[in-house]
């Protein structure tokens, strides 16, 4: 795959995994946020706290999982820590960790609060 089509296929799945949650009541708060610390793809509104989204497009969901590294969930961490900071409580605000895994069908799995 070239890297455009690489993106676009990213930002396809993306937006698939965005209107799953919207239809599940979820409103997008932000989408690829950036910090300091890395990115984080799709951060999501729930209630007083937000959903912090990794996603990951692969042709079957064991491959799509097995691209998020260690050293991802690392910036992923720092960047949700750094947006949570922009939060009105801060450090204080709730969040919870989901990993939206989409195949090459297009198929999703979410796996909910992933880093419990």
């Amino acid at each position: 795959m070239s890297g455009k089509t690489s993106y676009l296929a990213g930002m396809a799945a993306e937006d698939s995994v965005a209107a799953d949650y919207a239809r599940r009541g979820h409103r997008v708060a932000a989408r690829r946020w950036r910090g300091s610390r890395g990115e984080l793809d799709l951060v999501l509104e729930d209630g007083d706290g937000f959903i912090v989204v990794e996603v990951k497009k692969a042709r079957d969901f064991a491959r799509a999982a097995a691209r998020l590294t260690r050293a991802q969930l690392a910036r992923i961490y720092g960047a949700a820590s750094e947006f949570a900071a922009t939060a009105p409580k801060g450090q204080l605000t709730d969040l919870r960790f989901d990993v939206a895994l989409v195949d090459g069908a297009g198929r999703l799995e979410i796996l909910e609060n992933a880093w419990a």
